[in-house]
């Protein structure tokens, strides 16, 4: 059932992960939602969910993302890549994740602010708990996520006088296919990252998910400019 008959949502990063669980969600809710991502679903997406190929890296790619996606209320930024720095400083690297999490995040953003309705056009970034605190072998990604926090307050505050809002998810770990290869690379177990969190639990995608939907909705009318951490009282 759609709530409150809102528009069309646009996800980055969209068919996969916490972007996939993001745009199911609000399909299952009656949203119409467009999934961006480079990759097409590794499984059957939802009725009422389009994909649109789409690397927020490129410019060029954005524009035409926004151009064949049409009007939309809202949009959930979740695209991204992960990983650790390698042992030697490495310019590579840092470029390949500052340009997906941070500068694809500000080119979206900037490509939906102007389209977005007043009053009720939404914003939500998915940054990290490490936006909120850093880990010394993820130097780039805890950059790149402190910018997307950075970003988000200060679109809050540009954007506030249309009535728009613009937060920001900040996981822990989360059940997904990023997160589990992560672990690999650690050679750590979901059990051993579960029991880093006092609730001795991880996150379910699902559960971002429904956060998302939350401040996409009109019960999130006032909410803005927050970073919401979602990572089982781990940063406290």
């Amino acid at each position: 059932m759609m709530e409150d008959n809102m528009g069309a949502v646009l996800v980055t990063g969209g068919t996969r992960g916490i972007g996939l669980a993001c745009a199911r969600l609000l399909a299952a809710r009656g949203r119409t939602v467009i999934a961006a991502a480079r990759r097409p679903a590794a499984e059957p997406l939802a009725d009422g969910i389009r994909h649109i190929p789409c690397d927020v890296t490129d410019p060029a790619s954005v524009r035409a993302l926004f151009a064949a996606a049409g009007p939309v209320d809202a949009v959930v930024l979740a695209a991204g890549v992960a990983g650790g720095d390698p042992p030697a400083a490495d310019e590579e690297h840092w470029r390949r994740i500052i340009a997906s999490n941070l500068d694809g995040a500000w080119r979206c953003a900037e490509a939906a602010a102007p389209g977005l309705p007043d009053r009720r056009g939404r914003i939500v970034f998915l940054a990290s708990v490490l936006g909120l605190r850093a880990v010394p072998d993820q130097v780039a990604y805890s950059a790149a996520k402190h910018g997307v926090i950075g970003l988000m307050k200060a679109l809050a505050l540009r954007l506030a006088p249309r009535g728009i809002t613009v937060n920001a998810l900040c996981p822990g770990w989360v059940d997904t296919e990023m997160a589990r290869a992560r672990w690999g690379e650690l050679g750590m177990t979901a059990a051993e990252a579960a029991a880093g969190t006092p609730t001795r639990r991880i996150t379910a995608a699902a559960e971002v998910a429904e956060m998302a939907a939350y401040l996409l909705s009109p019960a999130a009318g006032n909410v803005t400019g927050q970073a919401i951490a979602l990572d089982g009282g781990a940063g406290l």
